[in-house]
């Protein structure tokens, strides 16, 4: 990676994986997700997908910053490039550039502990946006924009787990064929993110 990209990645399928020094790319195969429906009765619902393609790193202790540009080569409802947050199956987060079922690019949210919510953020004019994900202690922040300089705030949350969060990219297809997803001008800084609303 570059200089200012030093997270380490491990891709769960080396196939679709493509990591070079400064862009990571996937395909990402029809059918893949991760979601685990809240409609469910019990702690784990009855319904669940989990089983989208990840590169995921060890960010190490400390608050850290993760962003980059991500591009999609969308093609049907809900195909989209993921900046994700991972402890284990019932405690992940992810930060989707997504097809929404009216045709809209939009950026989306889903924070998972036990079972998965989902939240519509604003719409975008183009075929990429900048995604951000913070640690700051306990709690992660979520960022979009669409210049990759100022940031507007889309959520704030914590996982209620104390076990280690690898960091990194996931590429889905819910419903689809599959879509080719590309991360671009990536950085991964050790740093604390300031006041989370200001668009620092």
């Amino acid at each position: 990676m570059t200089d200012a990209f030093d997270l380490a990645l491990e891709p769960s399928d080396p196939t679709v994986w493509r990591i070079g020094t400064d862009r990571v790319t996937a395909i990402a195969p029809a059918r893949t997700d991760l979601f685990i429906d809240p409609s469910g009765t019990s702690g784990v619902a009855a319904e669940s997908m989990l089983n989208a393609v990840t590169a995921l790193g060890d960010p190490g202790a400390g608050d850290v910053v993760l962003s980059a540009r991500v591009s999609v080569g969308f093609r049907d409802t809900f195909d989209a490039g993921v900046l994700l947050v991972w402890v284990d199956e019932l405690h992940w987060a992810k930060l989707c550039f997504e097809r929404s079922p009216a045709g809209e690019r939009m950026v989306v949210s889903v924070v998972t502990r036990g079972t998965s919510d989902d939240a519509n953020g604003e719409v975008v004019d183009g075929d990429s946006v900048w995604l951000r994900v913070s640690r700051v202690g306990r709690m992660f922040a979520f960022h979009a924009s669409t210049d990759g300089r100022s940031w507007r705030f889309a959520r704030a949350f914590t996982l209620d787990t104390d076990e280690p969060a690898r960091l990194g990219f996931e590429a889905q297809s819910p419903v689809g064929d599959g879509c080719e997803v590309a991360f671009d001008q990536l950085r991964f800084e050790r740093r604390t993110l300031g006041d989370l609303r200001d668009g620092s």
